[in-house]
C-alpha cells in the first residue's frame, strides 16, 4: 500500500443490482469514500468498459477505487486478490480473518452484520459476534451487510462501514 494512502472509512460495493442508481450513489459518497467495483457477471469487455466510467467518477471526486474479481489496469488496489496498492479481504469468521491478515490485506470487510438484500436468508453475525471478531484482529474492519450510517454508530469495534443499498 502507497505510504501515504489510508483506508477510507466509508465504502460503496457495486452491484448488477443497481443499475442506473450506481452514478447517483457514487455522487453521494463523501470525497476520499472507497469503491469495490465489483459486477462480476458482466462480460468482460462491458465490465472493462463500465469499470472505466467509474473510474472517471471516481477520479473527479477523489474515491478511491479498487476491483473485486480480477485485476483492472487503473484501479488503485484489489478486493479478495494480492497485489499492488490497497488490498481488502471479504471474511465471515475467525478462520477467513486470519487469511486475510495472511494475504496481507490492509483491511477487512467483516459480514454480515444484519440481513441483507444480498444473501437472502444468510444468518447475519449480529452486533455482538461482529464486535467479539473484529477485535480479534488488528487490521480495520470494514462492517458489511445492511449497514448505514446509524447503525455504523452504534457497533462497536468496526473501523468504517460499507454498503450498496445504502448509498440509494
Amino acid at each position: 500500500m502507497p505510504r501515504r494512502q489510508t483506508v477510507p472509512r466509508l465504502w460503496l460495493m457495486t452491484d448488477e443490482r443497481q443499475g442506473d442508481a450506481l452514478w447517483a450513489a457514487l455522487e453521494r459518497l463523501p470525497r476520499r469514500s472507497g469503491v469495490v467495483f465489483r459486477h462480476y457477471g458482466l462480460p468482460a469487455a462491458e465490465r472493462r468498459l463500465l469499470f472505466d466510467a467509474v473510474r472517471a467518477v471516481c477520479r473527479r471526486r477523489a474515491l478511491v477505487l479498487i476491483a473485486a474479481g480480477g485485476p483492472l489496469s487503473g484501479s488503485r488496489g484489489s478486493h479478495r486478490r494480492r497485489g499492488r496498492g490497497l488490498v481488502t479481504w471479504p471474511a465471515h469468521n475467525l478462520r477467513e480473518i486470519r487469511a486475510a491478515e495472511r494475504a496481507g490485506a490492509h483491511a477487512i470487510f467483516l459480514s454480515p452484520v444484519h440481513p441483507t438484500r444480498s444473501h437472502p436468508g444468510r444468518k447475519a453475525l449480529g452486533e455482538r459476534r461482529f464486535t467479539l471478531l473484529a477485535r480479534r484482529t488488528a487490521l480495520p474492519v470494514i462492517a458489511l451487510g445492511g449497514m448505514d450510517g446509524k447503525k455504523f454508530a452504534r457497533l462497536r469495534g468496526a473501523y468504517g462501514w460499507a454498503g450498496i443499498d445504502a448509498w440509494d
